[in-house]
This record gives C-alpha cells, structure tokens and sequence, in this order.
C-alpha cells in the first residue's frame, strides 16, 4: 500500500469513526406543551419549511427562554477551541447542547451544519444549514435595516451580533432608539472597507419581553 493510500484510508477511518461517536449526541426536545416546543420538534424531524419568524417569537413566548443562562454563553465560548483544532465529535456535542437550551440560536446551527459537512453527512448537513438560514433570512428579510422604522426584526441581542459579524462589520457604538412604531437597537459600525454606517434592528418583542421580567 502507498503513503497516499494509507493516508486516505486512515483519513476515511477517522471520519467513520467521528460521524459514529457524533450520533451519540442528542438534541433535547423541550417538554412544554407550546408552539416553541412543537417547532422544534417539527424542525428536528426534518421538516424545515416553518414560519421563522414566528419560530423565532415562539421561543420569547416560551417557557424554556427562562432556561437560556450563563450555561449557554458557557457552551458557546468552548466551540471555538474545539472548531480550531477540528475536534468534531465535540463540536457536534457542545453545539446540540446549545441547541437543547435555544434552538434558535444560528450560532449553533452554523457551527453544527459546517461540521457535517467536514464528515460528509449531507443529510444532517443540508437540514442544519436550511434551519440556519431560514432563520437568517427571517430576520434580513424583515426589512433594510437601514432605519428605526424599516430595522431588521430581532428577538435577541445575539442575532444583532450574529448578522454584523456575518456582513463583516465591527461595531463601534450600540444606542437604544425610539421611533413611531419601533424601539431599535442602532448600531454604528466600520465596514471592511473602512466606511462608518448604521444599522438598525427593531426590538419590540425583546424590549415588552425585557419590561414583563422586570414588572414580575
């Protein structure tokens, strides 16, 4: 047998023997009988063709946003080392740990769809990256973001950060606005070419979500 040959093989056991450890991770469904809770097992099935936008609403609306905490972020801070040093098997694991907590987080979903396609799991692949992005255009096809009362409709502060770091633009200020219909979030940016610009995500849901927490 040549190097390559051995090489190729040995590369070919490897992704065998991850897809095989990655399947041992499951995505938790949520147990509230809601619309959050029956998306995500829609979602989870395969059936990726749902409202994202109320998808992404229904889990400001559900019980298991309470849950959604510092073991998130926890979570979300160990991808990246695993990522850097494609450790896959732990990817695949940390990532539908997030999920478990909020499957709406394209953060997860991103990170989850890019590994299955490392392994060449087309299937699991493909529904993780129509989630991701049904997700994504549900909020970019909202509006322009290019003012308070056309901004991009959010549910979470990290959607904002997910869609800037997506365009390549690194933020410089945040302000809460108000308009005649909206409460936005206005970010002030530098673009990749050096150009100063604004964009605006409308939080209406997150900002009556923020204030019934704090009447409570």
């Amino acid at each position: 047998m040549t190097k390559n040959r051995f090489y190729y093989l040995i590369l070919f056991l490897f992704f065998q023997t991850a897809c095989i450890f990655a399947q041992d991770a499951k995505i938790e469904i949520p147990s509230f009988n809601d619309k959050y809770s029956e998306y995500v097992k829609k979602l989870e099935n395969g059936s990726t063709g749902i409202d994202y936008t109320d998808f992404r609403n229904s889990f400001l609306d559900s019980r298991q946003f309470d849950k959604k905490g510092s073991n998130y972020d926890s979570l979300k801070k160990l991808v990246y080392p695993a990522v850097k040093i494609k450790n896959y098997t732990e990817v695949i694991k940390l990532t539908k740990a997030m999920l478990s907590i909020d499957y709406t987080s394209m953060f997860a979903h991103k990170y989850l769809q890019q590994t299955y396609k490392n392994l060449g799991d087309t299937i699991n692949k493909n529904k993780y990256h129509d989630i991701e992005f049904g997700l994504l255009y549900s909020i970019t096809r909202s509006g322009d973001g290019k003012t308070c009362e056309t901004g991009w409709h959010v549910t979470q502060i990290e959607e904002e950060y997910f869609i800037l770091n997506m365009i390549g633009a690194d933020l410089q200020v945040q302000s809460l606005i108000n308009s005649d219909k909206n409460t936005c979030d206005r970010m002030e940016v530098k673009t990749e070419e050096g150009e100063v610009k604004s964009y605006y995500f409308e939080i209406n849901k997150l900002f009556e979500k923020e204030k019934k927490m704090f009447e409570k």
